[in-house]
Formats: structure tokens, C-alpha cells, sequence
């Protein structure tokens, strides 16, 4: 699986071991940046992660700044993006499982690396349901594109 990834400076010291990890189950990955430690701005690093998963460059995107919650607003902004904040594995889960979600994004301030890649881990492990109360939902959501 292609996985984009995108940080800013909140993740810097913890992008090396999510990115690590990533290669070492058999993806490959697309660093979007950041690049350093030194303050930065999400959307510069997230915008185009995220687009590389809508236009189909990459399967899937992992998104981390202070809380998530920045990342996730970015992402959901462009086309074709179903993201959605995670810190714990049954939420990751969930955002996988009832949402489809194909951008995770996660809060390096408020957890370990630890606990990051066993949300990612579980996110990327857990299929879409596809039933079709949860397809409705997606359905309706995705509907919001066309208007």
C-alpha cells in the first residue's frame, strides 16, 4: 500500500519512528514533510498529502500535527478526502470500519509513538464494514461534493 504522510513541527520528533514503521510492514511512503523541528504550518504539508490520496497517487494518508484536530479540518476540505482524528485504536478503528476513512490523522501532543502506530496499525488492519447504513451515511457526506 502507498501511504502519504504529513506532519508538522508538533510531530517532528516522532515522524521518523511512524514512517519507519510504516516501510518496515511493506508500505511505501510519501514524505510530504515537515522537515524540522522548527515551527511550521500544518496546511503546507497537509494539503498535499492529502490530495495525493484524492487523486489516487497514494491508497491512504497519515496526517499529524499537535491534536489532529487542524490535519483533519485541512483534509476534509479537499475532494474525494474522508479523514478523521483517532487516539485511541477502537476510534481508529471505527473511523476505518463505519467511515471508510481514508486519511487518519493523530495528535503528537497527546500521545506516545507508541499508541500512534497501534492506531495506525489498526486503522490500516481494519476494513470497511460495508454495510449499508454506513454506506448511506458516506453516500450523504460525499453527496456535499457535488453541490
Amino acid at each position: 500500500m502507498r501511504i502519504a504522510f504529513g506532519c508538522d513541527h508538533a510531530a517532528f520528533k516522532i515522524k521518523g519512528g511512524v514512517i519507519e514503521y510504516l516501510k518496515k510492514q511493506g508500505h511505501a511512503v510519501d514524505d510530504f514533510g515537515c522537515a524540522s523541528a522548527e515551527s511550521c504550518d500544518y496546511p503546507d504539508f497537509g494539503i498535499p498529502a492529502a490530495r495525493s490520496v484524492a487523486e489516487g497517487r497514494n491508497d491512504k494518508g497519515v496526517l499529524i500535527c499537535g491534536t489532529g484536530i487542524g490535519m483533519s479540518i485541512l483534509a476534509n476540505k479537499v475532494p474525494g478526502i474522508r479523514a478523521g482524528v483517532a487516539w485511541e485504536e477502537e476510534v481508529a478503528k471505527c473511523a476505518s470500519e463505519h467511515n471508510n476513512a481514508n486519511v487518519l490523522c493523530l495528535p503528537a501532543r497527546f500521545s506516545s509513538l507508541d499508541k500512534i502506530i497501534s492506531c495506525i496499525d489498526t486503522w490500516l488492519k481494519t476494513p470497511f464494514s460495508g454495510e449499508s447504513r454506513h454506506q448511506k451515511r458516506i453516500d450523504k457526506i460525499m453527496e456535499l461534493e457535488k453541490r
